[in-house]
């Protein structure tokens, strides 16, 4: 594979600091991160209270293990704006991610969070081996969702030329590849599967394109994947991550030197691994979830966020700060499809609004190609008879409004009362996961 290492003067001072210097500044920040959100979120107010600590008792790292955390619950409960520890006018932009119908995660940021994001952003993409002047295609999508703009906003502050493709389109994706001649990718990993089989479909082949590097998110993969994509396109194919609620893409992120798993960016973001049913913090290399904590956001500091990732966090390798390995699964019941969040319980918040359907119900998750799927199976209720053209009409008004409040297309499946296997106990089994398991695997040069 073509590399990018970085050279002399390439990397920002903080990115080879000592622990002692990182350390030093994380506490500095965080101390001020946890008094601009007691001071000015009346929830963590109340939440420290009701914990019974204060922004003064962190003495050090470890003394935030005392705070409480925060879940996607307090968000939600929030709605919209009752989490922004700054006045409304001073975010410049909003952000929201699925949630309980109607009610998405939203997220702000102020002038100096926009900068601090592209800050991170363009440190990824460098990282990954991007470099001022390179043309960058971005087909994630654009709008609510974090990735397009996150990356946009990270490519233009690196000094690239930015195509903002989004996503679709996808025999337009390759035309534009082949006629802009762009050197960086950034989209979801399947989705660029799809690309170097619409390669393929024109008669080309993606390995002689002029991209080098794709930079990949927004879903779980594998270096199975990886190799794969890398074999089929000629690129170095490197793994971004981030959340919408910490910030958006960029959070962390892998070098294209080693490969061996994001790099968390910890002046920014301060990462803890706790045991996901006691919420006892974990020492590093110990699998269990992910919890982050901003240091520096203004709009919407975030503190103890519980991602509901299951990983763990891994030494420091290409730069002086912590790594975390392969997301291995969730400690939540949320599914992600096709980069988007979906939730079973706003799968059946919508199912309960339609008075001809039961609250029974199930999902299965599959995969078509590179592609996730995701089928909805749906009694009847049992006082409800249908003709085969009425069902037709409820299955297309179901996945009209899991589209519309979701975000996901869904295949619709409406059986009548009963078809719908029971446990033992009366309840369905709501999730039927068919994708292939994502594992540990070794790191890159271990034996």
């Amino acid at each position: 594979m073509p590399q990018r290492t970085p050279q002399p003067g390439d990397l920002e001072t903080i990115e080879t600091a000592s622990k002692d210097e990182l350390q030093a500044l994380q506490l500095e920040r965080l101390k001020w991160s946890l008094k601009h959100a007691y001071d000015n979120v009346p929830h963590y107010r109340a939440s420290f209270d009701a914990a019974g600590v204060h922004p003064d008792d962190l003495k050090t790292l470890a003394d935030l293990a005392r705070f409480p955390f925060t879940g996607k619950k307090d968000l939600r409960e929030n709605y919209p704006f009752n989490m922004f520890a700054v006045p409304r006018e001073q975010v410049v932009r909003v952000h929201a991610s699925s949630g309980t119908t109607g009610k998405p995660t939203v997220v702000g940021y102020t002038q100096n969070d926009i900068d601090t994001w592209a800050t991170v952003v363009a440190r990824s993409i460098r990282a990954a081996g991007g470099r001022k002047g390179d043309i960058v295609h971005i087909s994630y999508g654009y709008g609510l969702f974090t990735g397009g703009l996150g990356a946009h906003y990270g490519a233009e502050k690196l000094g690239c030329t930015v195509v903002p493709m989004s996503g679709g389109q996808t025999e337009k994706q390759v035309q534009l590849i082949q006629d802009f001649k762009p050197s960086v990718i950034m989209v979801t990993p399947s989705y660029m599967l799809n690309i170097i089989e619409e390669f393929q479909r024109q008669g080309l082949d993606a390995v002689d394109s002029s991209l080098k590097v794709g930079i990949f998110g927004a879903e779980p993969w594998t270096d199975a994947m990886r190799a794969e994509i890398e074999a089929r396109a000629g690129i170095d194919a490197v793994d971004i991550y981030g959340l919408s609620e910490v910030m958006g893409p960029g959070v962390a992120s892998e070098c294209i030197e080693s490969k061996d798993g994001p790099v968390i960016w910890e002046d920014h973001f301060y990462p803890e691994i706790i045991n996901p049913e006691t919420g006892e913090v974990l020492p590093d290399g110990s699998d269990g979830e992910l919890v982050f904590t901003s240091l520096t956001k203004e709009a919407l500091p975030i503190i103890r966020y519980r991602t509901r990732d299951l990983t763990r966090l891994l030494p420091a390798t290409s730069r002086s700060m912590r790594r975390i390995g392969k997301i291995t699964g969730r400690s939540d019941d949320m599914l992600i499809i096709r980069g988007v969040n979906v939730f079973p319980t706003q799968i059946e918040e919508i199912i309960l609004k339609m008075p001809k359907l039961a609250p029974q119900y199930q999902l299965l998750v599959g995969r078509n190609g590179h592609l996730d799927t995701l089928g909805v199976t749906v009694e009847l209720r049992p006082d409800v008879s249908l003709s085969s053209g009425d069902i037709e009409v409820l299955a297309r008004e179901l996945q009209h409004h899991i589209k519309t409040y979701v975000g996901v297309t869904t295949m619709i499946q409406i059986v009548p009362s009963g078809k719908i296997e029971r446990s033992a106990v009366g309840k369905s089994k709501r999730v039927i996961d068919q994708r292939p398991k994502v594992v540990h695997e070794p790191p890159v040069g271990a034996i």
